[in-house]
């Protein structure tokens, strides 16, 4: 088994969120996600959301509140190395103060984009988008959700 935790920021801009496109290292494609990743040992995840997001899109935040939290296990047949995976996300609302959009350099996003919430079901896209977006829309006083059904344009 293996075992990531990351730290998630969900950007909004009026009815818009921030979305960054993942292009997979290993050739199988790519995807739309939010700005964010894993966290370090020793890295608190707060400054891991904001390191993520200027690294992946050039873009500086500032964290104005905890979301939620996603837990989600992927059974090894669908996991990338083959065993099962569990993925803990933690969900910040992250203000973007500054920067300029750009690609990540040296690394798997390709760009950026300001995305109408109203479009994100038409988008192939990570599991980690409908959470965000649930949480920040749904604002679950419990910080979660039920699952996300994963499957058409919907992926772990």
């Amino acid at each position: 088994m293996s075992f990531r935790l990351a730290a998630y920021g969900v950007c909004l801009d009026g009815g818009r969120v921030l979305l960054a496109r993942y292009v997979s290292p290993v050739g199988d494609g790519s995807w739309w996600t939010l700005p964010g990743g894993q966290v370090e040992f020793g890295e608190d995840p707060v400054d891991a959301v904001v390191r993520e997001l200027e690294e992946e899109t050039g873009l500086v935040g500032v964290v104005e509140e905890l979301l939620g939290v996603d837990s989600r296990v992927i059974p090894a047949h669908e996991a990338k190395r083959g065993v099962p995976h569990q993925n803990v996300g933690v969900f910040y609302g992250v203000r973007v103060v500054g920067g300029v959009m750009r690609p990540e350099a040296n690394g798997e996003t390709a760009e950026a984009v300001w995305t109408p919430v109203a479009e994100i079901s038409e988008l192939d896209r990570s599991a980690v988008v409908d959470v965000g977006v649930g949480l920040v829309t749904q604002r679950p006083a419990s910080g979660h959700l039920p699952p996300v059904v994963v499957g058409g344009l919907v992926r772990h």
